[in-house]
């Protein structure tokens, strides 16, 4: 009987050793798994959500998160309507859910900064684009690879005001 008590003492402690590999491991891989998540991700399984943006350069654009693609984000915000917000500009976003969505398809994907600017200019909007500190006024007339061009809202001329880099913009506002 003496032996029996010393062997299930012994396999006891060899199965509590096990566990402790597992969980060990489990953990490994839980911190694996995190650490190979973009903010992006985190960002899309946040649609619905009201967030906080931290823009570089220390604004905050406050709102619900209406929609994010790879290159930007859209937040419905009671003071502007509208907020786009390139992802380049952002420094940080408070309000996020702790999961995060999948992988974007390939029509996602292809939504970059330029093609959310071409329905601001497709719908004739009056924007506020905030570039460094400055608000540029006006409409958006055309966009670039890498700009667009911003005309004067009250000028029915269509001249070109502004030509402005995207790597400037901040954030842009409508609405």
């Amino acid at each position: 009987m003496r032996w029996e008590a010393l062997f299930a003492d012994m396999e006891a402690q060899l199965a509590a050793g096990r566990l402790a590999d597992v969980r060990a491991d489990v953990a490994e891989l839980a911190r694996a798994e995190r650490a190979s998540v973009p903010i992006a991700a985190r960002v899309r399984a946040s649609v619905g959500c009201q967030v906080r943006v931290l823009v570089a350069g220390g604004d905050t654009v406050t709102g619900e998160l209406v929609d994010a693609a790879p290159e930007w984000l859209l937040l419905g915000t009671q003071a502007a309507g509208r907020a786009l917000v390139p992802a380049a500009s952002v420094a940080g976003v408070g309000g996020l859910v702790g999961h995060a969505a999948p992988a974007p398809g390939a029509v996602e994907s292809r939504l970059g900064l330029a093609h959310a600017l071409r329905a601001l200019a497709r719908d004739r909007a009056v924007v506020r684009i905030d570039v460094g500190g400055t608000d540029l006024v006006g409409r958006v007339d055309r966009v670039g690879a890498d700009h667009l061009d911003l005309s004067d809202a009250g000028d029915a001329s269509g001249r070109v005001q502004w030509a402005v880099a995207f790597a400037a913009m901040r954030v842009v506002r409508s609405g």
